[in-house]
């Protein structure tokens, strides 16, 4: 079994798996092996960063993996504080995961000491990066929907996808339909870290489908299309996200996970 599917169509043509590993303060000297397990369990959607450090370690992985690299879709982010490197970062990007070019490549946040500058420089870059085939999609991370509109404005290209802190806690049905009307994916992170896992709503649809609560998040997620990547360093658990991403949960159960708060 793997977790190559679901898969969601981008608004350039290319799909993003809906489960990804994330790895964010995982250790370099760490992330090797988690990211080895995961790729064994069925994960084919692994989520790093320039600011995570652990870019050779997924690389090592990558190396020593018997999967196709076709089979694999890697993400990795750009830091804010590197304008105007924009092509030097993604050459060490690059490098360090062993790859010569990466699945999605997402500017990690807006510029700005208060986050306001969308970087539409920076975007332009990236929109090169993509023509030259060094990256197959573009996106952003912690990214207004306004924001969004600046870039689509000033470049005629939408980021496809916008990475953002999300969980039911944060879920907002404007926010949502802000995203899809701009055929945007919206992925989510920190999505069990934000969350009361002894909330009574998750712990009564997860004694329902006999799992805990992280999984029916993960569930939740996958019943709206969100993109998921839940970090773990535990096989086992990395293992019972990954299946989690098959959980059915009803048209009620989703409803009611909405509504927490």
């Amino acid at each position: 079994m793997t977790f190559a599917e679901p898969a969601l169509p981008l608004n350039d043509g290319h799909h993003v798996p809906l489960l990804g590993l994330g790895t964010w303060q995982i250790p370099d000297d760490q992330v090797e092996t988690v990211t080895a397990t995961a790729l064994e369990v069925g994960y084919r959607h692994i989520d790093t960063a320039t600011r995570y450090r652990n870019e050779p370690g997924i690389g090592r992985a990558l190396t020593a993996t018997a999967l196709d690299r076709d089979e694999i879709f890697v993400t990795t982010k750009f830091p804010p504080d590197r304008v105007g490197e924009e092509r030097a970062v993604l050459t060490q990007s690059l490098a360090a995961l062993g790859l010569d070019r990466v699945d999605l490549w997402l500017v990690h946040a807006p510029g700005g000491e208060d986050r306001s500058d969308p970087l539409v420089a920076t975007w332009r870059e990236f929109i090169a990066a993509r023509e030259e085939g060094l990256v197959t999609s573009i996106g952003v991370s912690n990214y207004t929907v306004a924001q969004l509109d600046v870039l689509a404005s000033e470049t005629g290209v939408m980021p496809a996808v916008n990475q953002i802190r999300w969980s039911p806690a944060d879920f907002d049905p404007v926010i949502v339909d802000g995203h899809r009307a701009r055929g945007v994916v919206l992925e989510g992170f920190s999505g069990l870290r934000r969350s009361n896992l002894d909330d009574p709503t998750l712990t009564r649809i997860a004694a329902a489908h006999g799992v805990g609560a992280g999984e029916v998040i993960i569930a939740w997620h996958a019943a709206h299309n969100f993109v998921v990547i839940p970090k773990s360093v535990r096989a086992e658990r990395i293992r019972s996200n990954a299946e989690a991403i098959r959980i059915e949960l009803t048209a009620d159960e989703v409803a009611a996970i909405d509504e927490i708060s």
